[in-house]
């Protein structure tokens, strides 16, 4: 095994907890998609890893110990990964959830979802894509349940982003629950599938009643998934908005599968900013606001990066809040902390008065790196005003 002497500071960090291998501290790296046993100048060992580029950091750190990454090693991160999960396993409300989460479950670069009798496998880098086949064979010792898999190309490399990987074929779309509802997804048509699982806690907060009686908008709905969970709480309409024009298909198909009536819940195509001036001019209210924008967006008119320009989301999203509404703010921004996001919503406000009900982030099957805050990437904060 290669031997990769780091600097003090990185030895800091490796010491501190974090398991991403930063580019900064590897400037000069030649090393790639290779196993390593990292040591201080003084030779001290550190612990094993593997480089590999991705979007994010050289590569991680898997172990503290020197071991090899053999089957053996993966049955056991899955086996303790699937030990934190008992209480998903075991709910008859939720069948769909993430079984193993990158450094949260101590081997970056990698993650898996289940969607009902189905896997979905997620490759991050080189490294891991090419370990795919030992990674899957240890997975189905643990989970042989599993009737087949998917995977999903997260780095740029082979010349697809999905394909079938092993066991039964799923059906083109199926339904999974969650709290109790109903959704639509699919598991091979390009990275999405009908669902962002890493919402389900906020979404079950809509499921328990936080818009009964009230009209919700949902900005950057996708498929509309927090729009369904509103509907089936109570809420008395919703409307939902996004820029792609496959979302209204995919959001009615959520609605249906609950057997819930269209009429009062509506599907807008069109930019957020561009929906904020029409409803202004028509004069539209709301008594909830659910404002969740990707990390980073372009479109013909602007680009619109979350770590600069979220304030504009709230401050044009207040002129249409009823007295007394309810904002849900929501970022899977990594780069950005909590502070940072915080910052951004009270410049947003100006000087509206408002208050925090709840700050939510990533939920217990999304396991995190305790010592990485940017392993906590989802930041949910709902707010009274």
């Amino acid at each position: 095994m290669n031997k990769l002497i780091v600097d003090s500071s990185t030895e800091k960090r490796i010491k501190s907890g974090i398991q991403l291998l930063s580019g900064k501290d590897f400037p000069d790296l030649e090393l790639t998609d290779d196993v390593v046993s990292i040591q201080s100048r003084s030779g001290q060992f550190l612990g094993t890893a593997y480089l590999s580029q991705q979007n994010k950091g050289v590569g991680w750190l898997i172990s503290r110990q020197p071991i090899q990454v053999d089957q053996e090693f993966l049955v056991a991160l899955f086996e303790k990964a699937k030990s934190k999960r008992q209480s998903y396993e075991q709910s008859e409300l939720k069948t769909a959830y993430r079984l193993f989460n990158q450094d949260g479950d101590n081997f970056g670069g990698v993650t898996i979802d289940r969607y009902g009798d189905y896997a979905l496998f997620s490759w991050y880098n080189a490294f891991v894509y090419a370990q795919r086949e030992l990674i899957v064979s240890a997975f189905q010792r643990v989970y042989p349940d599993v009737l087949g898999a998917y995977e999903k190309i997260r780095f740029k490399g082979p010349d697809y982003e999905s394909a079938h990987l092993y066991g039964q074929e799923a059906p083109e779309t199926f339904h999974i629950l969650e709290n109790g509802v109903v959704y639509e997804v699919f598991l091979n048509d390009g990275l999405m599938t009908g669902i962002f699982l890493d919402q389900h806690e906020v979404r079950g907060g809509l499921v328990d009643g936080l818009a009964a009686g009230k009209n919700l908008l949902n900005l950057f709905s996708y498929t509309a998934a927090f729009s369904v969970a509103a509907a089936m709480g109570g809420a008395e309409a919703t409307t939902s908005v996004d820029l792609a024009k496959r979302s209204k298909e995919l959001s009615e198909a959520h609605f249906r599968a609950n057997g819930l009536d269209l009429e009062n819940h509506r599907f807008v195509v069109m930019d957020v900013f561009e929906y904020y001036k029409y409803a202004k001019r028509h004069g539209l209210t709301y008594d909830v606001i659910v404002i969740d924008p990707p990390s980073f967006a372009r479109n013909k008119k602007q680009t619109f990066s979350v770590a600069k320009d979220y304030h504009k989301l709230i401050a044009q999203a207040v002129d249409l809040l009823n007295p007394g509404g309810t904002l849900i703010a929501s970022t899977n921004a990594s780069n950005l902390t909590m502070g940072q996001f915080k910052k951004q919503i009270a410049k947003g406000f100006g000087q509206i008065k408002y208050r925090e009900l709840s700050v939510q982030q990533l939920p217990s099957d999304f396991t995190i790196n305790n010592n990485d805050e940017s392993s906590n990437y989802l930041k949910v904060i709902t707010l009274k005003v």
